[in-house]
């Protein structure tokens, strides 16, 4: 490896399998992992012994400073099989990159290129028959990032923990999804830590998202921290209104996570000749169409579920229902992506990553 002999792969493979063991048919999304996952460690300035292992717990001390401070950053990507039973990974730089985006603004080391994606090939080559083939069938990657340093001063950690864990994942359906309109509690403000992947963004999530399940909501449409006047975010997904026709989704920022699977429904919406309005959506925009009867359908996007389809939603007491469309957009870019993902459509926009056997 060019960047030197700290950073030499090294490869342990597990003396037994636990597959035989899992239901592939009944699976719960994210419970079950693989036989191995990848780990690296920060010392002295620098990453160093990089390894894919069995997959197994970690030892911490109870003083590391993830547990205090929540230094902890993490990503989500997925791996398909196609059915000649090549491994595909989706936009995985974009991935990459993010998770250094969101290292950087925790003041966590940002991890090389090269050592990331040949520890994730290897792993992913060591655990290639937990890849089930079949449309909907994938396996779900968490890189992550977390501070291992002794201490409870408040300061960055000088010490650091990179893993890659894998889950077998089927088609990801929660059921019909109603949301409510954030009208106290806010995902995150200007200049915070809104468009990272921080541990702790989603776990300030919980507590509201509770409140809205206990009135019969299953998720939160986010709104701005200053006025609650604009829609951002939706649970963990990115949102998309459509009004008419034309599509509407919030910009990002330093509030909002950058999707990748948003991106991508915009780049298959305007070469679809589907108009795009990247721009902040008012919730009185959006209720108003609602009681016109312009408001066609909602979905979050991510890389859970690819897109998810919103039933209904709330708001100051109010409550409305969307009619099922016999031309949803939602199915359309779901099925779009996942014909790229699955290596059955043209891959016009070199979105697809060959992992190499």
């Amino acid at each position: 490896m060019k960047n030197g002999s700290t950073l030499q792969l090294e490869i342990e493979k597990a003396s037994t399998s636990k597959i035989d063991s899992v239901d592939f048919d009944n699976l719960v999304f994210g419970n079950i992992f693989t036989d191995h996952m990848m780990v690296c460690d920060y010392k002295n300035g620098e990453w160093r012994n990089p390894k894919v292992m069995p997959y197994g717990p970690l030892q911490l001390e109870p003083s590391a400073r993830v547990f205090h401070y929540g230094q902890a950053v993490f990503e989500g990507m997925k791996a398909f099989k196609d059915d000649n039973g090549e491994v595909w990974l989706f936009r995985p730089q974009e991935n990459f990159e993010r998770l250094n985006k969101s290292s950087k603004r925790l003041a966590i080391p940002e991890f090389p290129t090269e050592v990331f994606f040949e520890g994730l090939e290897a792993l992913l080559n060591l655990d290639r028959e937990w890849i089930k083939q079949g449309f909907g069938n994938s396996l779900y990657i968490r890189p992550f990032v977390i501070a291992t340093e002794a201490g409870v001063s408040a300061s960055p950690a000088k010490e650091y923990k990179f893993l890659i864990i894998c889950s077998p994942a089927k088609s990801y359906y929660s059921g019909e999804v109603r949301v409510v309109f954030a009208e106290k509690f806010s995902r995150a403000a200007n200049g915070g830590v809104g468009f990272a992947k921080a541990a702790g963004n989603y776990g300030a999530q919980f507590y509201p998202t509770n409140l809205a399940k206990e009135e019969g909501f299953q998720q939160i449409i986010w709104t701005d921290a200053n006025t609650h006047e604009y829609l951002e975010e939706a649970g963990t997904m990115n949102i998309f209104f459509r009004v008419g026709d034309k599509l509407l989704t919030a910009p990002t920022n330093d509030r909002i996570l950058d999707g990748v699977t948003r991106k991508s429904v915009i780049t298959l919406a305007e070469e679809n000749d589907i108009t795009v309005e990247v721009r902040r959506v008012s919730v009185k925009e959006i209720v108003d169409a609602a009681k016109k009867g312009d408001l066609k359908e909602i979905f979050g996007t991510g890389t859970a579920a690819t897109i998810n389809p919103v039933k209904g939603f709330g708001h100051d007491g109010e409550k409305f229902e969307l009619e099922d469309q016999e031309d949803s957009y939602a199915q359309y870019f779901k099925t779009k992506l996942m014909e790229i993902q699955y290596n059955i459509a043209e891959d016009k926009f070199g979105w697809r990553y060959k992992v190499k056997k």
